[in-house]
């Protein structure tokens, strides 16, 4: 598999609700740049946060755009339609609000496995759409 191919699995996974097959793409050691947050190290923390967010979310990505240059690193760009379903820490009370926005992340990887995401949103466009 190329890289791109590697990072369009992820994002296949990702639609199909495949947390453990979105994991089989990362490697253990993991990075994971949260948008506005801090980093997390290791697939299981990774792991832990999907399902943190499945509990929160209902998304699918559209419009997907993987590129890739080599070297690896990968970008992608896509469109996320989401439903917040319940209150996630520090944000404003969920009641079903949808929500459609831009997104992106970046990728490095190692070998065939994805060894940093660092994702990106705009906060305030999502807040705006939910009532906040």
């Amino acid at each position: 598999m190329t890289d791109t191919d590697v990072v369009t699995a992820y994002y296949a996974a990702f639609n199909r609700g495949d947390w453990d097959g979105m994991c089989g793409y990362l490697t253990e050691d993991v990075a994971h740049d949260l948008n506005q947050g801090a980093r997390e190290v290791g697939r299981a923390t990774f792991r832990a946060f999907l399902d943190r967010m499945n509990r929160s979310y209902r998304e699918q990505l559209r419009d997907i755009v993987v590129m890739g240059g080599g070297a690896g690193r990968v970008a992608a760009e896509y469109v996320v339609d989401g439903e917040y379903l319940a209150t996630d820490e520090g944000l404003p009370p969920a009641q079903g609000q949808r929500y459609s926005l831009a997104g992106g992340a970046f990728f490095e990887l190692r070998g065939d496995k994805i060894a940093r995401v660092t994702n990106y949103y705009n906060l305030q466009t999502w807040l705006k759409q939910v009532g906040a």
